[in-house]
C-alpha cells in the first residue's frame, strides 16, 4: 500500500499540508502517516541531559497534542493514518519517515527568497534531501 508522510507543527501552513496530504492519500488509497518531531531545549553538560529527561515526557505528550489537534481539524475519517512522534530535528525526521514512502509533504512558511538562503528552511532541505518526490505546500 502507498504511503504520504506529512509533517505538521502546529502551524498554519502544516494545516494546509495536512489538507493536502489527506485529500492525496484518499485519492491514492494511501496510508497517511503524520509526523511531529521535537526537540529538547536542553544540549550539552550532565545537568543539560538530566534536564532533558525531566522535560522528555511533557515535551511527548505535547507532540501528541499537536497531532490531536491537526488532526481535529481535518477530515481524515476514511484515511488509514499512522502517527509518530519524533525526538529530533525535523528534517532528519522527515527524510528518514519518508525512507520507505511514496511521497513527503510539508508547509512552507513563505520565508523565501534571501531568506531561504540564509536560513535553510525544512521545505527546502527535504526538497534536496528526501528519497522520495516532495510537495511543498504554499498556505
Amino acid at each position: 500500500m502507498a504511503t504520504i508522510v506529512v509533517g505538521i507543527d502546529g502551524s498554519p501552513a502544516s494545516a494546509k499540508a495536512l489538507d493536502w496530504a489527506t485529500e492525496e492519500a484518499r485519492l491514492r488509497g494511501a496510508v497517511l502517516r503524520i509526523l511531529h518531531a521535537w526537540s529538547s531545549p536542553y544540549h550539552g553538560s550532565e545537568i543539560a541531559r538530566r534536564a532533558c529527561e525531566a522535560v522528555h515526557e511533557p515535551l511527548q505528550r505535547a507532540a501528541e497534542e499537536t497531532i490531536d489537534a491537526a488532526l481535529g481539524h481535518t477530515m481524515a475519517l476514511d484515511v488509514a493514518i499512522e502517527r509518530r512522534t519524533v525526538q529530533g530535528p525535523p528534517t532528519q525526521a522527515l527524510i528518514e519517515a519518508a525512507q520507505d514512502a511514496d511521497l513527503l509533504v510539508v508547509g512552507a512558511r513563505g520565508h523565501g527568497g534571501f531568506a531561504t538562503l540564509l536560513l535553510g528552511s525544512v521545505s527546502h532541505q527535504c526538497a534536496l534531501h528526501a528519497p522520495c518526490p516532495v510537495v511543498i505546500v504554499h498556505a
